[in-house]
């Protein structure tokens, strides 16, 4: 009988906590998370400030290490061969380089992958584009507003091919109408690259755009799946 190929997840967690510091002094930034994450998912990320969401995509993009628990990458291979390439991660806190202008900022994750400066260019170009920049293309870091260097962040961590996209409340410094625009324009890149998309949002019109919604409560991730450790 034919059917469906089975493919390894891009994440696997079980049981995943992080504690930063000992004893009584210590805080709990997840105290459990078990879950997988595979090739198309279009996962929210939900639950009030200071849940854990932000720890929880650092550990997810492997630029943070676990307490307790296990967490690996099947699909993708050791936390090493993650970033550059098969994970991309657009922050929430500006992130862009003061020296570059916005156009090349956005076109650096392409030079330093060994692509060349016209196809980097080209595809800064396209996605500088999508998301409204072109306007301020030119101009650095200094001379663009928050909502735009967010934007120009998160065209930046799109330039290539990755396999999973992690976006930390992407639309936290944006009008509706840009929000908007840039929610599609993260699933649009995430179809073209056949990627998975987990995005950290407060807003419910945001995580309604995508298919699953996991909730952090009180450090916990609600998804279905059993937490032990």
């Amino acid at each position: 009988m034919g059917g469906s190929p089975v493919t390894d997840p891009l994440v696997r967690a079980a049981g995943l906590c992080r504690q930063y510091g000992r004893g009584p002094q210590a805080v709990i930034a997840v105290a459990c998370a078990s879950f997988e994450i595979h090739p198309g998912d279009r996962i929210a990320l939900t639950g009030p400030s200071g849940s854990g969401k932000t720890s929880l995509l650092n550990l997810i993009a492997g630029l943070d290490q676990p307490s307790g628990g296990v967490i690996e990458w099947p699909a993708l291979g050791t936390p090493e061969q993650l970033r550059p390439g098969p994970v991309a991660v657009a922050f929430q806190g500006p992130t862009l380089l003061p020296p570059l202008t916005v156009a090349e900022n956005v076109a650096l994750p392409a030079l330093l992958a060994g692509a060349s400066a016209a196809e980097a260019e080209a595809e800064a170009r396209t996605l500088v584009g999508r998301l409204g920049l072109r306007d301020v293309a030119a101009k650095l870091p200094e001379e663009i507003s928050g909502g735009q260097a967010q934007r120009a962040g998160m065209a930046r961590a799109l330039m290539g091919e990755p396999r999973l996209i992690l976006a930390d409340e992407p639309t936290g410094q944006l009008d509706r109408a840009s929000a908007l625009q840039l929610i599609d324009v993260l699933l649009l890149r995430a179809e073209e690259t056949k990627a998975a998309l987990v995005v950290a949002t407060h807003d419910a019109t945001v995580a309604g755009r995508l298919a699953q919604s996991w909730t952090m409560t009180e450090r916990i991730l609600r998804t279905g799946a059993p937490c032990t450790h």
